[in-house]
């Protein structure tokens, strides 16, 4: 099996190129092609339009007898989409476009038909020109007098307006002016106050951030002082504790009222009284010795009285509440 990919073929010693059969084929032979339509067409038979861009499976064949320049010249036919008309254009390398040939016209080519007379008015005038300088004066000559007439023209035409509107141009420009200037300082004012606001919002935010500070060292002095005060200095400090500090010494004026006014003082008979409550001797643990008639002299000593008869040495709940109240 032979290599398929291969580079360098064999050639016999005695092949000749000249003997090999050349293929003769038409000149006007044509290729089936894909092409798009080059511009926006009609057809002539049932109307319909065929826009640019809408590709055809087109025949390609070369113009015999048309050279431009030596460049060949193609003609293409294509079917209607709609009646299968037979349509034909060509190039065109002198303007670098199509030709539209048979079967149907071109659209949107009046303004191309307006150019292409007035190139061609230019040309004839460029080259009569050149032939003949009387022309070229005359030319000139009605090319200003034309232009007098299109400037006078505008100036009636200026003047018409100006007497039906009765507008002042230079008022307007005046007032246009002052309303530029106006707006400027519009903007600068409040340029101005809103960097003016942006300070004080920052001043203020510095001060609320310092405020803030002071009370978070204050709150922290007074956690620490708190701290250092036992919990049952309340319960053990008298109303009279001398020199030692006024701040400690308020508060724990303060805390012993609030506690007098919601249980009562440590030093009435009346409220101790209430509290002290002798247990009985079928209920205890403990059976207490018999507690000799005596007569209180004050209430300190009336509870050391009734911890003290108590033969067993078992303290009852009252009894340490009121060991702590002492």
């Amino acid at each position: 099996m032979s290599e398929r990919k291969v580079l360098n073929k064999y050639y016999p010693p005695d092949f000749d190129p000249s003997k090999i059969p050349k293929l003769k084929l038409p000149k006007d032979r044509q290729y089936v092609v894909r092409l798009m339509a080059p511009f926006n067409m009609r057809c002539k038979t049932c109307g319909e339009y065929i826009y640019k861009g809408k590709k055809f499976n087109a025949r390609k064949e070369t113009v015999q007898n048309e050279l431009y320049l030596g460049l060949p010249i193609f003609r293409f036919y294509i079917k209607c989409t709609r009646c299968l008309a037979e349509i034909t254009f060509k190039t065109d390398p002198e303007s670098t476009d199509y030709a539209m040939e048979h079967g149907a016209t071109r659209n949107f080519q009046a303004e191309k038909l307006i150019e292409e007379e007035e190139k061609k008015v230019q040309q004839e005038r460029e080259e009569e020109e050149l032939n003949n300088p009387m022309k070229v004066l005359e030319n000139r000559t009605r090319d200003s007098k034309l232009e007098m007439e299109v400037l006078e023209n505008l100036q009636e035409l200026k003047e018409l307006n100006q007497r039906q509107a009765q507008v002042d141009f230079e008022g307007m420009l005046d007032q246009y002016k002052e309303m530029e200037r106006r707006q400027r300082e519009r903007d600068q004012e409040e340029d101005e106050r809103e960097t003016k606001e942006m300070l004080e919002r920052a001043l203020v935010k510095r001060l609320r951030d310092s405020d803030s500070e002071e009370e978070t060292e204050d709150a922290k002095d007074q956690s620490r002082k708190h701290t250092a005060d036992k919990p049952t200095d309340i319960l053990t400090t008298d109303r009279d504790t001398g020199p030692q500090g006024s701040s400690s010494v308020g508060v724990k004026k303060q805390k012993v009222e609030s506690w007098e006014r919601s249980v009562g003082g440590l030093g009435g008979k009346g409220a101790l009284g209430s509290l002290v409550v002798r247990k009985k001797p079928a209920d205890s643990a403990c059976k207490p010795a018999a507690v000799a008639p005596r007569q209180a002299a004050d209430t300190q000593t009336d509870i050391y009285y009734l911890i003290n008869q108590n033969g067993s040495g078992c303290i009852s709940g009252y009894q340490e509440l009121l060991l702590l109240f002492l």
